[in-house]
């Protein structure tokens, strides 16, 4: 059975100086208050131009990204490689609404794929649907392409044009992307998205992979329908299972609006429906590509013990774990070092332009039940391993 409580392979890729980086930031983050004011606080800061850049980029720009330019990520690219960690290189800039910054994403997305094309230590590219679509065009689509008016459905069809764009170019590459999942007024046109792409691409191996939110109560049964789709269709079901962002904003807009939550009752009824979800994929293996994106430890473990029962090989590229760059170490370097697959998602782009997902990333930890404090109580663990070692 893997274990997950050694510090030593965990923070192998970090000095000393980066482990007191990482407990310092940690701290900061473990106060809720503090990442408030500090999201505001730096809101303020670039409205006025405050020189603030620099010490974002020393501290939580660090811990969280790669750099502000694809090649600005080389070197953390290198870094995990050399612990046999891939990196799956995430354009992070988000709330752009003209044609012209729509293109832009679509063009540095199709760059991240060229780059996976000729580095190895990258096995997957990603997109997020909002980086290339204007949200009120996916909203009104996600009610039905058929109530877009003429011009929206012109519109949109630029819209799937880009998507077919990226598509095909990993197609060509042969590297897999994922469409990320998104809010629920915005998914359903993004599952239809992803519909129309694997049905396309995925006739010999998953090449586009679609998203699934396990918060939601619906995707247990969405992810047995969609692999009776592509049965009955013909190709290969590309998966990232992940537990879910956008909680307390669907709850909130649900109540608002008056309409059920489509969010889970509690954490179990997520953790089992997460679970079963693996437990059903590794059983369809044959048809279901997946990635596990998780920094949960149980349902990593989970997952190892489905891969022993269902006899798929440790380095089976139909099943990857993923975590987020700066967070669950302990998970992702004890798989890698046993010699699973995995990646590290390494966001990228202009510190500004990065700032609203830097700080979803404090507010997730903030949130998430004792995530800081195993994250602190690891670092710490290592810290007094190696004053003890010297």
């Amino acid at each position: 059975m893997i274990s997950f409580d050694n510090t030593e392979i965990a923070f192998a890729g970090k000095s000393d100086k980066d482990l007191q980086w990482s407990y310092r930031l940690f701290k900061m983050i473990g106060k809720p208050w503090l990442v408030k004011f500090g999201d505001t606080a730096q809101k303020v800061a670039f409205a006025i131009h405050l020189p603030i850049k620099g010490m974002i980029k020393k501290t939580i720009f660090k811990q969280f990204c790669g750099g502000e330019s694809i090649n600005d990520c080389d070197t953390k690219i290198s870094q995990l490689g050399q612990f046999n960690i891939g990196t799956i290189l995430d354009y992070s800039v988000e709330g752009k609404e003209s044609d012209e910054d729509l293109d832009h994403t679509r063009d540095e997305i199709i760059a991240t794929i060229h780059k996976s094309r000729d580095n190895n230590d990258i096995p997957f590219a990603v997109f997020k649907p909002t980086g290339i679509c204007k949200t009120d065009l996916l909203a009104k689509a996600n009610k039905g392409e058929d109530k877009l008016s003429e011009a929206d459905k012109k519109a949109y069809e630029v819209v799937m044009d880009r998507v077919d764009a990226i598509c095909s170019a990993a197609h060509e590459a042969n590297v897999p992307v994922f469409i990320d999942a998104e809010d629920t007024w915005f998914q359903d046109a993004i599952d239809r998205m992803a519909d129309v792409m694997m049905a396309k691409y995925n006739k010999e191996k998953a090449i586009v992979y679609n998203t699934l939110q396990m918060y939601r109560h619906d995707r247990l049964a969405f992810l047995k329908e969609s692999h009776l789709k592509a049965q009955e269709t013909g190709y290969i079901l590309g998966i990232k299972l992940v537990r879910g962002a956008y909680m307390e904003k669907e709850r909130e807009k649900a109540a608002e609006e008056g309409y059920p939550s489509p969010i889970q009752p509690n954490k179990e009824a997520t953790d089992t429906d997460y679970n079963t979800a693996l437990a059903y994929m590794c059983e369809h293996v044959d048809q279901i590509w997946f990635c596990a994106g998780t920094h949960n430890e149980r349902s990593s473990q989970i997952l190892t013990e489905l891969m022993e029962e269902y006899k798929i090989k440790k380095g089976d590229t139909r099943v990857y774990f993923a975590q987020l760059l700066g967070m669950s170490d302990h998970i992702s370097f004890n798989l890698a070092h046993e010699g699973y697959n995995v990646a590290k998602y390494v966001p990228y782009g202009p510190v500004k332009e990065v700032m609203p997902y830097l700080m979803r990333r404090a507010q997730e930890n903030t949130s998430v039940a004792g995530q800081v404090g195993r994250e602190l109580g690891l670092i710490i663990k290592e810290k007094e391993r190696r004053k003890n070692k010297k």
